[in-house]
């Protein structure tokens, strides 16, 4: 929520993008606590960090010549102000941890035993690559990857910007 405060005051796009990395790494790390996996988490923080990657590209393009003023003493006041919060709603709002303070060494014993069908439980996780399509899957990464490389070098050898004025 403080971010989202922040983000309404921000002027800079530098700036509102960074805000908008750490909401999202913050929701992500909310949504892996609640699943009890961070698969679903991982994949969305990447398919928003690489559109912010493309919205970046396109505000440095529109906003070259703004200057970006930074009061280093204000944002570390606002990041300790974030991380005293967000460490205190974990501590309160942590179920596991206000059981253990709670339990004698037999009920911590059958607890540990509780979270371990839970953990092996979510590793069916792993029922996502099936065996028989292992090498469909290297090879889609792998075009993947190679698809990537070649992308950079074909932007490097231009090392120029991707919007073409017209004069």
């Amino acid at each position: 929520m403080m971010t989202s405060m922040i983000f309404m005051m921000i002027k800079h796009p530098l700036s509102m993008m960074i805000t908008l990395i750490l909401y999202t790494m913050n929701i992500c790390m909310i949504i892996g606590m609640i699943n009890k996996t961070f698969w679903f988490s991982y994949i969305l923080f990447l398919i928003m960090l690489g559109g912010m990657m493309i919205l970046f590209m396109y505000m440095t393009n529109l906003t070259s010549n703004k200057i970006l003023k930074f009061n280093l003493l204000k944002f570390m006041l606002i990041m300790v102000f974030l991380l005293m919060m967000y460490f205190t709603l974990l501590y309160l709002f942590n179920d596991m941890l206000i059981m253990y303070l709670n339990m004698n060494n037999k009920e911590m014993i059958i607890s540990n035993m509780n979270i371990m069908k839970n953990i092996e439980s979510s590793m069916h996780v792993n029922k996502i690559f099936n065996t028989n399509y292992n090498y469909i899957s290297l090879l889609l990464m792998t075009y993947l990857f190679i698809n990537l490389i070649a992308i950079v070098k074909i932007i490097n050898i231009k090392s120029g910007p991707l919007r073409i004025k017209n004069n």
